[in-house]
């Protein structure tokens, strides 16, 4: 299945950007009749065939329509601090995706080694992993967010914080409820500091372990997202 995304799909009928045209004819080849689905980020897909085989302008027919495709049980929700390393942000980013993440927010902590960050080729990342992982629903990327605002702001599911050293922390595989809604907070390479992580405590967050190896933040974002997954 090929997928392609699209801004209104509600008509019989639907031309592609230039952009994802040219994708079409030039790099996949693709002609007049040949199949492929298209999706507007909100659970739509439609199933389609190719009218005109435009390099520039490529109009499909739509022959099925499906609401609330892949729609996920739960709510997945990763806050994450970003890393120095642009790529292994980029990567964060591309595997939560992957792995049906419905809001992504990069967090600004005491320990963070990013103080701008600009998500203009994140939503790029977002977008492209989306359609090869065949998602109908495009995850929420939010700025950079202090930690403080984000702590403050309610959450109607379970609140998990991660980090490295502390007593009374709780496996993530005995803290998470399957099927429930999650936020999961992923600190800097740092670590959280103890005021952060006092102050998560006192919303309520629930102090989780990953293990006893000291992980990268790329590692501990995708290892809560996969056991996550496992659980549901």
């Amino acid at each position: 299945m090929q997928l392609f995304l699209a801004e209104d799909i509600e008509s019989s009928t639907y031309t592609l950007s230039e952009e994802e045209s040219k994708h079409i004819v030039r790099v996949l080849r693709m002609g007049a009749g040949d199949p492929l689905c298209l999706t507007d980020g909100q659970g739509t897909l439609c199933r389609c065939h190719i009218l005109e085989a435009h390099p520039k302008r490529c109009t499909v027919a739509i022959d099925e329509r499906q609401r609330e495709y892949g729609k996920p049980a739960f709510h997945l929700h990763l806050a994450v601090a970003p890393t120095k390393n642009t790529a292994r942000l980029e990567w964060i980013v591309e595997k939560a995706v992957e792995m049906g993440v419905g809001r992504i927010t990069p967090i600004r902590c005491d320990h963070s080694e990013r103080a701008v960050l600009k998500t203009d080729r994140l939503a790029k990342i977002i977008d492209s992993a989306m359609k090869q992982s065949i998602k109908a629903y495009r995850p929420q990327l939010d700025e950079l967010t202090p930690l403080s605002q984000l702590i403050a702001t309610p959450f109607d599911g379970q609140r998990l914080i991660a980090y490295c050293d502390g007593d009374h922390r709780t496996p993530l595989r005995e803290a998470y409820h399957a099927g429930s809604d999650v936020q999961v907070l992923i600190g800097p390479e740092g670590d959280f500091s103890s005021d952060e992580v006092a102050a998560a405590l006192d919303a309520r967050f629930i102090p989780v372990t990953l293990g006893s190896s000291r992980l990268r933040t790329e590692t501990a974002a995708l290892a809560a997202l996969a056991f996550i997954n496992l659980a549901n």
